[in-house]
C-alpha cells in the first residue's frame, strides 16, 4: 500500500461542549442550595455580579417539615438489629460523668474520660482499647477494667462493643434474670440472629416456642441505649415548586424567593470604563459577558422546571386531586418526548428539587416509577405494587408467613399483577421486610 502525502478538504458535523453549555446544563441540576453558593461564589469573582441574599420566614407555610414516613419508622423496628450509626453527642457525655461517683485516681479518670470521648451516638465504644491503654501506658486489663465501669452505668448497655455485648449487658441488669436468654446471647448470637432456631433448640434441649419467647423479649431490648440523648433537630425543606388545586384548576409557580437576588453593578461599570484603559474595558466586558450568561441560564432553568412540572401534573392529576395512592406509573422519556427535550435534561431538572402540593411536599423524582404490566394489559407502578406487598404480609399467617413465590401467585390472581419472584424479593428489602423463614412465628 503506497500512501502519498497531500492536502484535502473533508466536510465533518461535530458538536462542540463550549464551557458556557456546559455551566449552563450544571446550572440546571443545582438544587437552590447549590444555585445559591454558586452566585455567592461567583459574586466573588466578578464585579459587575452584586447579589443580595434571599430572605425566608421560617414558619411560612409553603415549608414542610419533613418527618419520617410510618413505613420508614416500621423499617427501623423491624431491622433495629442492624441500626447502629455513628458520631457522638455531648449530652450523653456529660451524662456519664454525672454518674462517675467511683474512687478514680488521676490517671483512671483521664482514661474513663477517654473512652466516653470513644463512645458514638448510639452508645457504642469504637476505639481500639489497646491504644488507648498503650497511650496512657497502662495495662490491657486496666483498660478492660475502666470500659466496665463505663458500661455499669446508665442507660443499660452503654459501653458495648458490639450489639452482642449491648444486649448482653441489658439481660444481666433485668430485675428477674433469664437464663435462656442470656445462654443464646452469649453462645448462639449468629443462630438466633438468623433465626436458625431448630439448631439452638436441639442443642439447648429446648422448644421452639422458648426460643419464640426470648425473642420477643430481646424485643423489649434496646439496640441503641443511647439513643435517646441525641438532639434530633427537625429537617426543612423549602420547595422548588408550587403546586395548587383549588377543585377547579392547578397553579404551578417556581419558588425562587430563597434563591439570590442579582443585579447589575452599573456604578463599579461606568467607574472603571472611564478609564479608557484596553485590558480594563477587555476585563469589563468579560465580565458582563458573563453576568449576562447567569441571567439567562437562571430564567432558562426555572422555564424548563416550570415546563417539567407542568408536565408532570398534567400525567400525574389523579395524585394532586385524590391523593399519593393514585400515582401512576410514569417515566422521564414521556415526558422528555411530549417536551421535545432530552431525557437527561429532564433528570436534570428534577434533581433534587421538591414541589410543595396539597398532600404535602414531595422530591420530583418520586414521581417518576417503573411500570409493572397486567393481566389486562394495563400498567401499574412499582410503587402500588409494594403497598399491595405490605398489606399482604401485614394480614399473613405468622406461622406460615407468605413466601415470595407465594406473593407471586397472589398478585396475579387477586390483583391481575404479573411480577417475578426476584422482583418481589427486591421490594421486599426497600420496604425492611424479611423473608418469610425470618418472620415465622412458634407460638
Amino acid at each position: 500500500m503506497n500512501l502519498k502525502a497531500g492536502l484535502w478538504q473533508q466536510q465533518t458535523m461535530k458538536l462542540a461542549m463550549t464551557q458556557e453549555l456546559t455551566q449552563a446544563i450544571a446550572l440546571l441540576q443545582y438544587s437552590t442550595q447549590e444555585l445559591s453558593s454558586f452566585l455567592e461564589n461567583k459574586a466573588l469573582e466578578n464585579p459587575l455580579l452584586k447579589v443580595e441574599s434571599g430572605h425566608v420566614q421560617t414558619m411560612d407555610p409553603r415549608y414542610d417539615r419533613v418527618k419520617p414516613t410510618r413505613k420508614k419508622v416500621e423499617k427501623d423496628k423491624i431491622n433495629w438489629i442492624e441500626q447502629i450509626g455513628s458520631g457522638k453527642t455531648m449530652l450523653l457525655d456529660e451524662y456519664l460523668k454525672s454518674q462517675l461517683h467511683f474512687n478514680l485516681n488521676a490517671i483512671e479518670k483521664k482514661v474513663i474520660e477517654r473512652l466516653i470521648e470513644s463512645l458514638d451516638e448510639n452508645g457504642y465504644f469504637r476505639a481500639e482499647l489497646n491504644a488507648i491503654a498503650s497511650s496512657f501506658r497502662i495495662s490491657a486489663e486496666d483498660a478492660e477494667r475502666m470500659l466496665e465501669i463505663i458500661q455499669e452505668l446508665e442507660p443499660a448497655g452503654v459501653g458495648a462493643r458490639n450489639l452482642q455485648e449491648c444486649l448482653s449487658l441489658q439481660l444481666k441488669r433485668m430485675p428477674e434474670r433469664n437464663e435462656l436468654a442470656e445462654a443464646i446471647m452469649n453462645e448462639y448470637f449468629t443462630l438466633f440472629a438468623e433465626k436458625k432456631w431448630k439448631e439452638i433448640a436441639k442443642q439447648l434441649g429446648v422448644e421452639l416456642k422458648d426460643i419464640q419467647e426470648v425473642f420477643d423479649l430481646v424485643q423489649t431490648l434496646n439496640p441503641r441505649p443511647a439513643s435517646s440523648f441525641q438532639s434530633e433537630k427537625s429537617a426543612y425543606i423549602t420547595p422548588d415548586v408550587i403546586i395548587k388545586w383549588d377543585g377547579k384548576s392547578f397553579s404551578v409557580s417556581v419558588f425562587d424567593e430563597v434563591l439570590p437576588k442579582i443585579s447589575f453593578n452599573n456604578d463599579y461599570y461606568k467607574r472603571f470604563s472611564a478609564a479608557g484603559d484596553r485590558n480594563v474595558s477587555r476585563f469589563l466586558q468579560e465580565k458582563q459577558q458573563d453576568y449576562h450568561w447567569i441571567v439567562r441560564s437562571i430564567e432558562q432553568r426555572k422555564e424548563t422546571l416550570s415546563n417539567v412540572t407542568l408536565k408532570i401534573v398534567e400525567k400525574q392529576q389523579d395524585f394532586f386531586i385524590k391523593g399519593p395512592a393514585y400515582l401512576k406509573p410514569m417515566t422521564m422519556k414521556e415526558i422528555s418526548d411530549e417536551l421535545d427535550i432530552h431525557e437527561s435534561t429532564v433528570s436534570r431538572a428534577v434533581r433534587e428539587k421538591y414541589a410543595q402540593t396539597p398532600y404535602g411536599t414531595y422530591e420530583l423524582r418520586s414521581f417518576f416509577s417503573s411500570t409493572i404490566k397486567t393481566t389486562s394489559d394495563e400498567n401499574t407502578s412499582s410503587q402500588q405494587v409494594k403497598t399491595i406487598i405490605s398489606k399482604m404480609i401485614e394480614g399473613e399467617n405468622k406461622q406460615k408467613p407468605l413466601s415470595d413465590q407465594e406473593l407471586v401467585k397472589l398478585l396475579k390472581e387477586k390483583e391481575g399483577m404479573v411480577v417475578s419472584r426476584r422482583t418481589i424479593a427486591k421490594y421486599r428489602d426497600q420496604l425492611g421486610i424479611p423473608s418469610s423463614s425470618k418472620r415465622k412465628r412458634y407460638d
